[in-house]
């Protein structure tokens, strides 16, 4: 009978603990997200794996550190450092073998960072033939985006094989439905892209925004960061969009075909563009709208454009800057030239040309002096450029290869993890 009558007191105070940890919890979320509740998040920050470009230091790079730039320079230079940092295809056949574990092991974000990004999806067409697809895809997953793969027919099976692997790993990675052989300047580039903003855009009606990428691509802003930047375009698209300069006017005035896997040139006019539309200059790069896409894919003075491009030169230095000025197509803008956008403004991508880097000094030059190596004439990134990347405000940055310099993709990632992960307080 005494059991019975205590009974009753007990539960009360299990309610009373019950009602105390509720209090806290509720308190604690109120806090704007405490650094003790976050521990939680701990697990996703980028550790000291072992990895050989661990022994550079990361924070002094960043600053520019001459003793710590010039240590990671030598390190590259060491043979056992480039037998090292070589990952074999077959690690990521084999790894993906159990996806769950390899979404774990390579610290993928696997949920929304803020209820911000999750109400503001992204969209990416990621045209790569490269390996490095991976540590590109890592540092852009967020599981409330989508991502379309393209890979170029004429990689080897194994870097296919790689990448389809990766790519099952994800309900929101998928690979194009039709693929095409990329041919430099040619018209399979633009192709590729279009094939993808059609599966992207058939897909999911969520996203807000596009963005294509390539394999060499490497961001420069967070998530939340690209999202925040986004709204305030207002609809607003951002490329590269001026008027075509005399020394780029015969790419789309004289007709090309492909030949045994290069372009060449015809020997013949192309006929005036449809519409009269005026032809502009840019990239191939874009940051665009649903709107542009829906426009792209659907209005008919540009599918007229379409085929009138496939026989120019570099269409993909062409195509996106043209639809960006025709009027009625969403976030466009005049075709005047005051409302020309220098890839230096827009925020696609950020890329150094061999012939206007330069000295601090030089009132001529536009970046400085290339910290990497070049190829056609573009700087591929060392971690020397980092300090000066990281100050601009492009989305992306062109071109990276881990083959030559790892270390500016190993520090740039730690960088973008670490403050994706700060900007959660």
């Amino acid at each position: 009978m005494l059991q019975i009558r205590k009974l009753p007191l007990l539960l009360k105070f299990f309610a009373a603990l019950l009602s105390l940890w509720l209090l806290s919890f509720v308190s604690l979320l109120k806090s704007d997200w405490s650094p003790a509740f976050k521990l939680h998040y701990d697990w996703l920050e980028y550790t000291d794996d072992g990895s050989p470009e661990s022994e550079c230091n990361c924070s002094s790079i960043l600053e520019g550190d001459q003793e710590a730039l010039d240590q990671a320079k030598l390190l590259t230079l060491t043979r056992a450092f480039q037998k090292r940092i070589k990952i074999p295809n077959e690690y990521y056949i084999n790894e993906t073998r159990d996806c769950r574990l390899f979404i774990k092991t390579r610290k993928y974000i696997t949920f929304p960072l803020s209820k911000e990004e999750e109400d503001f999806p992204l969209a990416y067409s990621m045209i790569v033939h490269h390996k490095n697809f991976e540590r590109l895809l890592r540092a852009i997953y967020a599981p409330q985006n989508f991502y379309c793969v393209h890979v170029d027919k004429k990689v080897e099976p194994s870097v296919f094989a790689a990448i389809l692997a990766i790519s099952s790993c994800f309900p929101n990675v998928f690979l194009v439905s039709q693929s095409v052989d990329v041919v430099y300047a040619g018209w399979p580039r633009v192709q590729a892209d279009l094939n993808c903003m059609a599966d992207l855009y058939n897909t999911s009606r969520r996203w807000k925004y596009f963005i294509n990428l390539c394999g060499q691509d490497f961001p420069l802003k967070t998530n939340l960061e690209m999202v925040r930047i986004l709204k305030t375009l207002n609809g607003g698209n951002s490329m590269e969009s001026e008027n075509m300069p005399p020394e780029k006017k015969w790419r789309v005035t004289n007709a090309h075909q492909i030949v045994d896997g290069k372009i060449q040139a015809k020997g013949e006019a192309k006929s005036p563009s449809p519409f009269n539309l005026p032809i502009m200059s840019g990239n191939a790069y874009i940051v665009a709208s649903r709107g542009y896409i829906h426009s792209v894919l659907h209005d008919k003075r540009i599918q007229a454009l379409i085929e009138w491009m496939k026989d120019a030169y570099s269409p993909d230095e062409a195509i996106w800057a043209t639809i960006q000025r025709i009027p009625g197509v969403p976030g466009s803008t005049r075709p005047n030239r005051k409302y020309d956008v220098s890839d230096i403004n827009a925020l696609a991508r950020l890329v150094k040309w061999q012939w206007h880097e330069g000295s601090q000094d030089s009132q001529d030059a536009l970046y400085p002096v290339c910290h990497g190596n070049h190829v056609r004439a573009i700087c591929v990134y060392g971690a020397g450029d980092l300090q000066w990347l990281l100050e601009n405000h492009h989305f992306f940055a062109n071109k990276f290869d881990t083959d030559t310099d790892p270390i500016a993709i190993y520090c740039l990632e730690r960088y973008l993890r670490k403050k994706a992960l700060a900007e959660l307080e």
